[in-house]
């Protein structure tokens, strides 16, 4: 079983940046396809970055590439969603969610396990 740990969110101005973490443990980590997700209140949950658990292949939402960056550190068992230039509308509940040997998919029912989310909110 894995355990994901989201940490990092909070209240921000636009434009702002922040780092989430996602801290793993139940599994090797360099063996989990790992993805960053968001949730707004009222909405389905979105794809916002993926990245791959061999090569390190990463692959982003259009809506926030360049702004969005996904990276792994496998010593430290952590995956991070840098976010910069961050706008309103990215105002959302922010969960990584993984998976044993997994490519890296956009869909949410391909991930076998999920944190329980920190929140982000970006004000005007």
């Amino acid at each position: 079983q894995v355990q994901l740990v989201e940490s990092g969110g909070g209240l921000v101005q636009a434009g702002g940046s922040l780092r989430l973490s996602c801290a793993a443990s139940g599994r090797t980590f360099s063996t989990l396809a790992m993805g960053w997700f968001r949730q707004a209140p009222g909405k389905e949950r979105e794809f916002v970055a993926a990245i791959s658990w061999i090569g390190g292949v990463t692959y982003s939402a259009d809506s926030v590439k360049g702004r969005f960056t996904i990276s792994r550190d496998n010593a430290k068992n952590t995956l991070y969603l840098q976010i910069d230039s961050l706008k309103p509308e990215d105002t959302a509940a922010y969960y990584c969610a993984a998976v044993a040997y997994g490519f890296g998919s956009r869909a949410p029912r391909d991930y076998d396990y999920w944190g329980q989310g920190t929140q982000v909110t970006v004000s005007s």
